[in-house]
């Protein structure tokens, strides 16, 4: 038999490389279709002269080398959480573990509204792009133009629709795809950039320096539409624990940075000589008969775009739920072979519903044009302010050096996200109010958690004075197993007090069981769970999972029992606590958000749903607490 092939070598890093251009550059790699176009919107006063379009490439130039090539390549992928990445994980990576600090609550906040700020990005992704791909078919006849805005939707329906089979089978042919689209993007553009070589010299930043000084306001303003060419940045960090750097850093320099210079050339070039092309200048590079297979594959490749920031959203959702941060929710698996496939439902309906909302309200992708940008320039300065956390309290860097990297790189964030303020009344408000109103679902999921805690820990009971019951028979004991689950690693559960009340017995063999999430993706088997006989028959036993992991408690209590021997599938029972709140006015929350997290509380996925526990085997008591 021959050996396996190693997973190393230039053979497996030029694979993981494909199959990066297919999941991760989506986004960035279809900013073409209306980047350029939308600097040069009616809007900004800004005429497609000479002196403006090759001011406007150089920025677009610059904003690729600086944001993406040096920030996010460079810098930000080296600030990986054990192989993941994303501003969870950034924002775990950065804080102290525990606290409520000052500085401890300011790193929560700002990781989970740029967090929250993403889901914004998630509606209006699938929705600008696809829209944007369909509207090539204008460039043909005018006669498409009343048929953009049903076939987007229907385009958008079936991607939303397919989410239910996942990506897995599918996936294999992301990357392909959008190396084709690499190639195409850039052989379209050579023709224009033959024609006009001059266009090649906007590589020197003085035009960029021109522009702005030509046009002052509405310059700056310019810059709104210029952060379009940038908007695939965050996904390259989230999305690095499926690949990991190095290829999707070969992947970036050897394909998608060449191919959208080129495009992005390409279109300047058409713009010098044919200044009237800026209606939708990419579809324009290509000979009108080559429009139709062009629209095509630019579908194809906005729905892999839209695709890789669905399947993020549900990342990020896991994420969220692991860290404490959302209730818990029905996630379902796609592919026995890759734990990254997940279909989270109600995400996918939300996103759905909010997608062709978002269509049938603003009709062009001009007009969508103007709701992005302010929540992903917003997210970008947060994980740069992260990011100097990390390099001060991880990398131990100096301050000089901190400052040497953080300041530029925040001043164009900042710079990035102050052109953007101005499209707020424009539907710039629209990723806002979505982002405040998940950072608000989020603070107080955590926070009613931490006030559950509280209350739980005002009433706990010590476990002596239940051993010593045990140990003078007071309590009858019945054959088998129960699993108590807890939030507290010490004391006895009210479940437990509430199942001997009413039933009057206690099991021969009692597990406390406490769930801790940590924050760090994932754990080996060793981190994966601890295990302590208290006496007369009683165990506490501590699962960990990372925020990357699916607790599926049955599975792990399967490894436990090759050392201790205590769980006989047939003769297990595990005991929930159902939860009743009722919102007071105790210290704590103000009384919307207490009656806000018990509604959260009521609809969130029950635990032994979550956990994966034997329905038969459930036992569920309830309780009522005053948070």
């Amino acid at each position: 038999m021959e050996p396996a092939p190693p997973q190393t070598g230039p053979r497996y890093l030029a694979g993981l490389s494909l199959a990066a251009l297919g999941i991760v550059y989506g986004d960035i790699g279809t900013s073409p279709l209306y980047a350029l176009r939308e600097c040069f919107h009616p809007g900004h006063g800004v005429a497609p002269t000479h002196d403006n379009v090759m001011g406007v490439l150089s920025l677009i130039v610059w904003s690729l080398i600086v944001v993406i090539s040096i920030k996010y390549i460079v810098f930000v992928m080296r600030a990986d959480n054990h192989g993941e990445g994303g501003i969870l994980a950034l924002m775990a990576l950065a804080r102290t573990r525990g606290g409520r600090s000052f500085r401890y609550a300011v790193l929560v906040s700002l990781g989970l509204f740029g967090s929250a700020l993403l889901y914004g990005d998630g509606m209006i992704t699938p929705a600008i792009s696809v829209l944007s791909a369909i509207e090539g078919l204008e460039t043909v006849t005018p006669r498409f133009t009343p048929m953009v805005v049903p076939i987007t939707i229907i385009v958008l329906i079936v991607l939303f629709l397919l989410q239910r089979v996942g990506t897995a089978r599918v996936g294999a042919l992301f990357g392909p795809v959008m190396m084709a689209w690499f190639f195409i993007i850039a052989f379209i553009a050579l023709d224009d950039i033959v024609r006009e070589p001059r266009v090649l010299l906007a590589i020197d930043p003085r035009y960029a320096v021109r522009f702005f000084i030509q046009n002052r306001l509405h310059g700056f303003l310019v810059l709104g539409a210029v952060f379009l060419c940038v908007t695939g940045g965050e996904a390259l960090y989230a999305d690095m624990g499926h690949f990991g750097a190095k290829p999707i850093r070969v992947a970036w320099f050897c394909v998608v940075f060449p191919s959208l210079l080129i495009n992005y050339f390409g279109q300047g070039a058409l713009l010098l000589h044919t200044p009237r092309a800026i209606d939708n200048p990419f579809f324009h590079l290509a000979s009108e008969s080559a429009r139709y297979p062009l629209v095509a594959l630019a579908t194809v490749a906005t729905v892999i775009a839209s695709q890789a920031i669905i399947s993020g959203a549900y990342s990020l959702t896991r994420q969220a739920v692991q860290l404490g941060y959302a209730p818990r929710i029905l996630i379902r698996h796609t592919s026995e072979r890759q734990i990254g496939q997940i279909y989270i439902p109600s995400i996918n309906f939300l996103l759905m519903l909010c997608t062709i909302g978002l269509v049938l309200a603003f009709q062009k992708s001009s007009n969508l044009a103007a709701a992005y940008g302010v929540a992903v320039t917003a997210t970008m300065a947060i994980t740069t302010l992260l990011l100097a956390v990390v390099e001060r309290q991880r990398w131990r860097w100096t301050w000089i050096a901190i400052a040497a990297l953080t300041v530029p790189l925040l001043s164009i964030d900042l710079s990035f996200f102050a052109a953007n303020l101005v499209k707020v009344v424009d539907g710039g408000w629209f990723p806002l109010v979505v982002g405040i109103i998940i950072f608000t679902l989020m603070a107080t999921w955590h926070r009613g958690r931490q006030l559950l805690r509280d209350r739980a820990t005002e009433s706990v009971l010590s476990i002596d004075g239940f051993l010593d019951n045990l140990a003078r028979n007071i309590i009858p004991r019945v054959p088998g197993t129960a699993v108590f689950l807890t939030r507290m690693p010490e004391g006895i559960p009210s479940t437990l007090l509430h199942n001997i009340k009413h039933n009057k017995i206690a099991h021969v063999r009692i597990v406390l069981l406490t769930i801790e999430s940590e924050e760090t993706p994932r754990l080996s088997d060793e981190e994966r769970w601890t295990m302590k006989e208290l006496g007369h028959g009683v165990y506490r036993l501590i699962l960990r999972f990372g925020f990357m992991e699916d607790p599926d408690i049955p599975a792990i209590l399967h490894g436990v029992n090759e050392k201790w021997r205590l769980f006989d599938p047939m003769s297990t029972s595990y005991f929930l606590g159902r939860e009743l709140l009722i919102a007071t006015r105790r210290p704590g929350m103000a009384i919307w958000r207490e009656r806000l997290f018990s509604s959260m509380m009521r609809n969130s996925t029950s635990a032994s749903t979550f956990f994966h526990l034997p329905p038969n085997q459930v036992i569920e008591l309830g309780e009522q607490i005053e948070i």
